[in-house]
């Protein structure tokens, strides 16, 4: 199954409400489906239509217009007033084209003209599916009340979606798989999982990868047995053992050596184990939840991370953004721990000013959360309190701000060599003007620009924000 058609969570698969009286038509759209990998319940009228709406509420309904017992408007009319957001595809004939046209005017999302390709199909069910799951989340963002999500600080989109799947993927067994650059809070992802999971009363375990020395993961994650190498003097469990019932979390996983690579990859598959020395396989069950803050397919073409360890982790993946991607949210996060510093430090510090948020908004934090955290405790530790101003800041900090940086992600355009543009702007006039091609349908759009619809909406938030800033 492609994971553009599935659009939601492992927990929460598309479904599909065929509408279609012709035996023959229905049974080859059901085939479609199932070469897809999405399940369908069949209904040949409006009556079975209008039950089947009630018993199996759909993600998406395919719709033929002219049914044995009235016109499958009346299936539309049911499905709005239900409050249900599932899209309805139309399917009509080339001579009924004007009906399927009257039907998008009445909430129909789409329509297909018989006969049409299972790719056709295909492509239309993503656009459907992206457009509902994104219109949940701009639900959910609008109801969002709140500026904090488990450890978490931030309600700019980008952060917004990650709570969503944070969420969404917490209760299932899937492995999670975590990438962004060092700092941006990849344990906070794995420790949130955990509490909102049902292991929430059972071990969290950590091991970073990278803080071990490559002779000594293997012992580290699995044990040993006494006697299996010099100074082994007694037996040990390992990780994998002490986060029996519980989540794992391996950060920095491609910094393991190939050949234990393959005896994770089995560990994962099977659950089982053999400590280093020992004769004895081991069972356990755990979560998984790994992490690196390298580009992996880049590490699988360089050889240095197996391909199929990847696809075994990567069921659900979650991209942590950089902070400089965030926005506003840097502010927020920098006067909740100037606060949280300067209580700790017995300071009083009153806030921000102006100029102190403009450098903070601008600078382009290379060590994102983590690096900001260390410049405002080293205010807060080196300055008597008050208000925080230029002055108190890092002089590394001071002069990147002061380098004609207009705002958030966007570097001033003053120095440009004659025939090159800053890539954001090459990009942002993409995206603009293949919008404007697909009539403002933003998921046509991504489809033809190869890109997520979720990528193009976190895009315009963001030039949003940016315009924000400048005002």
């Amino acid at each position: 199954m492609k994971a553009s058609i599935i659009g939601t969570t492992p927990a929460d698969p598309p479904s599909v409400l065929l509408v279609e009286d012709d035996t023959t038509l229905w049974r080859l759209y059901l085939a479609y489906l199932e070469r897809i990998g999405i399940a369908a319940v069949h209904a040949g009228s409006v009556g079975e239509a209008k039950a089947a709406l009630v018993r199996h509420p759909p993600s998406v309904v395919l719709l033929d217009l002219i049914l044995p017992d009235g016109h499958g408007y009346e299936v539309l009319r049911q499905l709005r007033a239900s409050g249900s957001d599932a899209p309805v595809i139309v399917i009509t004939s080339a001579g009924s084209i004007s009906m399927a046209v009257e039907s998008m005017r009445a909430g129909a999302y789409d329509f297909l003209v018989k006969p049409f390709s299972p790719e056709r199909l295909e492509v239309t069910l993503t656009n459907a599916l992206e457009l509902r799951r994104l219109k949940r989340l701009e639900r959910d963002l609008v109801q969002e009340p709140t500026d904090r999500f488990e450890n978490f600080i931030g309600s700019s989109p980008v952060m917004m979606a990650v709570y969503r799947t944070i969420r969404d993927a917490a209760h299932s067994r899937a492995p999670i798989f975590v990438t962004g650059e060092s700092g941006t809070g990849k344990e906070l992802v794995a420790e949130a999982i955990h509490r909102l999971s049902p292991r929430a009363a059972r071990p969290f375990v950590a091991m970073n990868c990278s803080a071990i020395p490559r002779d000594l993961v293997e012992s580290e994650l699995f044990g040993h047995v006494k006697g299996a190498f010099t100074g082994a003097l007694q037996n040990r469990d390992g990780i994998a053992a002490r986060a029996d019932g519980g989540t794992l979390f391996l950060d920095e996983i491609g910094e393991m050596d190939l050949p234990l690579q393959a005896k994770l990859l089995r560990f994962i598959q099977t659950g089982s184990y053999l400590p280093v020395g020992g004769d004895q396989t081991r069972t356990v069950d755990v979560r998984f939840v790994c992490a690196t803050n390298r580009d992996p397919l880049a590490e699988i073409r360089n050889g240095r991370f197996r391909e199929d360890l990847y696809y075994r982790l990567n069921v659900v993946p979650i991209e942590l953004p950089a902070l400089r991607e965030r926005g506003l949210d840097i502010l927020l996060i920098a006067r909740h721990f100037l606060e949280i510093f300067a209580r700790e430090e017995g300071k009083r510090f009153t806030g921000l000013d102006a100029e102190t948020e403009r450098l903070l908004l601008t600078y382009r934090w290379p060590g994102n959360v983590r690096q900001l955290l260390n410049v405002l405790r080293n205010v807060v530790v080196l300055s008597a309190g008050g208000m925080v101003t230029p002055d108190m800041l890092p002089a590394a900090l001071r002069e990147a701000g002061g380098q004609g940086r207009t705002s958030g992600a966007f570097p001033a355009a003053a120095t440009e060599p004659p025939g090159i543009r800053p890539l954001w702007r090459v990009e942002k006039e993409a995206i603009e003007q293949a919008i404007a091609s697909c009539g403002g349908n933003i998921a046509k759009a991504a489809v033809l620009l190869e890109v997520d619809a979720s990528t193009i909406y976190r895009k315009k938030r963001e030039w949003a924000r940016e315009d924000e800033v400048k005002v």
